[in-house]
């Protein structure tokens, strides 16, 4: 047996008449590194236009995950480090892999069988078609880091039913597989049993046979909540949609006041205005627009060092937000952020 260690971080096979990829970082959940992007752009530049290669097979290694997203515990080194360089290539390149997936002419399948956030969804929901089992896991967590939805989400989430982006963009509201398929993230579910046979079978070179393995997929976890989730997270500033939350007096309703009241207040007022112009920008635009929020927020917001520090290096769970609260956050420098 090969020791995992050696083994390259992206392992990219040609089978049958596929191009497969298979994330192989399974003690970090396949958090993405610089070297795992560039084999995802390699694989794009051998194979997009080979006409041997019918379509793409995407996997993560480990049986737990996807991929968890980012490695932005290394992100925040390099901040902290003054690394502006590093930050920029590891961003420009992530991205510029989702606008390759975006406008590849050939299906990109994703089986998602466990955890897929951040950096994992920008990884699939370009493609098409984006399969799920009864065990992924999908979530947009960013505003717990003081990041935003990034990865070309800016440009997707707008798009999902009603107000269903804006509420998984701000609160990080974790998907299971049916709720995946209900909110737009993935196109079919395949249960977990079934995809070994669903992956031999794609190896023919034909995506349409994933509709043979699909099935109806279980009623979303959120379908109560459908009419509060537009009428709260519809709203146009942070403050509007905790005041709508509020009126609402549910428990549900409450418990999303408790997780927003945990996020980065900057971060959550950069999400929903990155949102609010990513409903009427091209990807091309939402991903210029998200690189240039990387440099303001990843290298010059003290929130997004505290952010990582507290969920992912001290894990206290106790962050410590510049500024503290929703309605400290001053509009002018939310502007100042998008503005460079």
């Amino acid at each position: 047996m090969s020791d995992a260690a050696s083994e390259p971080t992206i392992i990219a096979r040609r089978e049958g008449a596929a191009g497969t990829l298979l994330m192989n970082r399974p003690k970090t959940l396949n958090a993405l590194d610089l070297a795992m992007i560039r084999g995802f752009q390699s694989a794009l530049d051998a194979w997009g236009a080979d006409p041997a290669v019918a379509l793409f097979i995407v996997e993560g290694a480990g049986g737990k995950a996807f991929c968890a997203g980012g490695d932005v515990r290394r992100v925040r080194e390099q901040a902290i480090a003054g690394d502006a360089t590093a930050i920029e290539a590891f961003f420009a390149e992530e991205y510029a892999v989702n606008r390759g997936i975006a406008t590849l002419q050939k299906p990109w399948v994703s089986l998602i069988d466990g955890v897929c956030m951040g950096g994992g969804i920008g990884l699939s929901v370009h493609g098409r078609p984006v399969v799920v089992t009864e065990a992924a896991l999908l979530a947009m967590p960013e505003t717990a880091i003081a990041l935003f939805p990034d990865v070309g989400t800016s440009y997707v989430l707008p798009k999902l039913p009603g107000a269903i982006g804006t509420w998984l963009a701000l609160t990080g509201a974790r998907l299971r597989g049916g709720d995946a398929v209900a909110a737009g993230l993935a196109s079919h579910y395949v249960p977990k049993a079934r995809l070994p046979a669903l992956r031999e079978a794609l190896l023919g070179g034909d995506a349409a046979v994933v509709e043979r393995f699909a099935e109806a997929p279980p009623e979303a976890s959120f379908a109560p909540h459908r009419g509060a989730i537009d009428r709260c997270f519809g709203q146009s500033s942070m403050p509007a949609i905790l005041a709508a939350l509020e009126a609402e007096g549910t428990d549900w309703a409450a418990e999303q006041v408790k997780i927003l009241r945990r996020m980065s207040p900057t971060s959550l007022c950069v999400s929903l205005e990155l949102l609010r112009r990513g409903a009427g920008a091209t990807l091309d635009e939402c991903l210029a627009m998200e690189l240039a929020l990387t440099r303001s927020v990843v290298n010059h917001h003290p929130d997004f060092r505290e952010g990582v520090r507290s969920v992912l290096v001290d894990k206290d769970g106790a962050p410590r937000w510049q500024p503290a609260t929703i309605e400290a956050v001053d509009p002018a420098a939310i502007a100042a952020l998008f503005e460079g």
